[in-house]
């Protein structure tokens, strides 16, 4: 007998065909879902385990930084005066702030990337310079210039100015603060700064110090800011 394949055996083939290359895009397609249902879910978790690990560390280094920050601000007292119970005292400050450097400086070494690491080392920094060890405080505010905390870029930069006036860069100190006033920020707003730049000019300058504390007056009146300036235009000598 000649074999054929009637018309009708034909289009069961050809729906048997067609439902098992449904059946494999089907599982196919489950199989991608499953696999990008598992990348998704480690990403989640390593993102949750990241927010986790982060947010335990800035707990730790906001908890030393608090340690740290009862060295800074001790009393400093006569070797006559007790000390309270429990109360961190010195009786000289440069015994003070060397504690301080180092609590600072591990604070910072141990969190890095957080922000009680961050301002551990601005405040090694201030540390430092009442020390007057500026080139060491100069180094640590360089680095903070960049941080993408804009309040600690900005604080960074004008305490950076005042360490350069403090260590004798004055032409340094003035590019920088004239910088930070062309850019005045919520956190080192301009009238300050030109308090600062004024006082720069002070001793070397009366006549620029006291065009700026003028400046002050008008630009910001019924301020503490023109208040300050107006004390200080009164100290300067007068010319001869």
């Amino acid at each position: 007998m000649p074999q054929h394949i009637s018309r009708k055996e034909l289009k069961k083939d050809e729906v048997r065909e067609t439902l098992s290359h449904g059946a494999e895009a089907i599982f196919s397609h489950q199989q991608q879902i499953w696999t990008y249902g598992t990348v998704a879910l480690l990403i989640a978790l390593a993102v949750l385990g990241w927010r986790f690990y982060t947010q335990n560390q800035t707990a730790k280094g906001a908890a030393a930084l608090a340690d740290a920050m009862k060295v800074y601000q001790a009393r400093i007292r006569t070797a006559a005066e007790p000390a309270q119970p429990d109360e961190i005292t010195y009786l000289d400050e440069k015994n003070k702030y060397g504690d301080a450097v180092k609590k600072f400086a591990e604070v910072a070494k141990s969190y890095p990337r957080t922000r009680p690491g961050q301002l551990a080392r601005y405040y090694e920094a201030l540390s430092l310079e009442r020390l007057g060890r500026y080139d060491e405080a100069e180094n640590n505010l360089k680095a903070l210039q960049s941080s993408r905390d804009e309040s600690l870029s900005a604080l960074a930069r004008f305490k950076l100015a005042q360490v350069y006036d403090e260590a004798g860069k004055g032409s340094q100190a003035v590019q920088l603060y004239q910088q930070l006033a062309s850019k005045p920020t919520l956190f080192v707003p301009k009238p300050i700064v030109l308090l600062a730049l004024a006082d720069h000019y002070s001793s070397s300058d009366p006549t620029q110090a006291a065009k700026l504390y003028k400046q002050i007056k008008d630009e910001f009146p019924d301020t503490q800011a023109a208040q300050v300036a107006d004390e200080r235009l009164q100290l300067l000598p007068v010319k001869g």
